[in-house]
């Protein structure tokens, strides 16, 4: 069992809990490959994890997605040796190895650095779900993207505005929504200097409302989401990067117009091999023939991956942050 050096959480709580470790990585078992970590991204998910919001049992290896290269396989892994690979939603990625189930594997084109696959995984997908399958945005569709500066957001505003759509962005200072401009966002917010954020939502859309607000942002934004929706329009809350939501009357989805809201998941939208080929297939092909951009903001070593964690709850960063093993 080779030794590696993981990132490991001993008990919940905040980003000083958070230890590198070294463990033995048992070799690969039956439909798994091991692969040499090339990069883990860093996501909220993993704040979540690590805070105890979403219940995990300690101590475990954070991280759930990363890219590398294939150096073991096990019985009936359909992978091989030296083959550049990357996943999300595997557990344990955070780590200089990671046994992974081949099934959960995507190919990396070749050309694409295997740093920007790691970091395309989950946001990437997580912005492909939302414009495709959460609401299929059509030609004409007016979107609110919050923190549209950020991973999910950036790839939100390139796909959106691929569809045809038209992008409504907020963010938290003229620097970010630069970002979000370049990027193809029709209308810019800053949401930490407009005192009635749903009233400039409304005032942008002729008084309408959007077809849809995709909300990461979560108890900070929740309110102002939903009272920019028009008639039958869908709120999904993606994340919660100011805190979870707390429970509401559903008779407001009625006041808003009979309004829409779900709170979807990356799981939800990967449920065959098929569905995580597409997503990924789409998104890392787009980024190698460089029809969609991402922005690396970041890259920590696993000793300083509280200084990364940091970082993105307090909202300092933009684009996508990486950890190198």
């Amino acid at each position: 069992m080779p030794p590696t050096t993981a990132l490991t959480v001993p008990r919940h709580g905040a980003s000083d809990v958070l230890t590198t470790t070294t463990i033995d990585v048992p070799a690969p078992g039956p439909g798994q490959a091991q692969v040499e970590v090339a990069a883990a991204g860093v996501n909220f998910i993993d704040v979540y994890q690590r805070q105890g919001v979403y219940p995990i049992p300690v101590p475990f290896t954070l991280g759930l997605e990363g890219a590398g290269v294939v150096v073991a396989v096990g019985e009936g892994a359909e992978v091989a040796v030296g083959d550049r690979v990357a996943w999300a939603m595997q557990p344990g990625s955070a780590a200089g190895l990671a046994n992974i189930a081949a099934a959960q594997l995507v190919p990396v084109p070749g050309g694409l650095a295997l740093s920007v696959a790691a970091a395309a995984m989950l946001q990437g997908m997580t912005a492909h779900y939302l414009v495709n399958s959460t609401y299929t945005v059509q030609p004409g569709d007016v979107a609110l993207v919050h923190a549209a500066a950020g991973g999910v957001g950036q790839l939100l505003v390139q796909l959106i505005t691929a569809k045809g759509g038209h992008v409504i962005a907020t963010a938290g200072s003229p620097e970010k929504l630069e970002i979000a401009r370049r990027l193809g966002a029709e209308t810019l917010i800053n949401y930490r200097t407009e005192p009635d954020l749903a009233g400039a939502v409304r005032r942008a859309t002729g008084g309408a409302g959007v077809h849809v607000a995709y909300d990461g942002v979560g108890k900070d934004t929740f309110d102002a989401s939903l009272a920019s929706l028009r008639p039958r329009g869908m709120l999904a809350l993606f994340g919660g990067a100011s805190g979870q939501v707390p429970p509401f009357d559903i008779q407001r989805l009625n006041a808003a117009g009979s309004a829409f809201l779900t709170r979807p998941s990356l799981a939800a939208y990967l449920q065959s091999r098929d569905e995580l080929l597409w997503r990924a297939g789409e998104i890392l092909a787009a980024l190698a023939d460089g029809s969609v951009e991402l922005e690396i903001g970041g890259r920590w070593p696993l000793a300083e991956a509280a200084t990364a964690y940091d970082a993105l709850e307090a909202r300092r960063t933009t684009g996508k942050l990486l950890l190198i093993p």
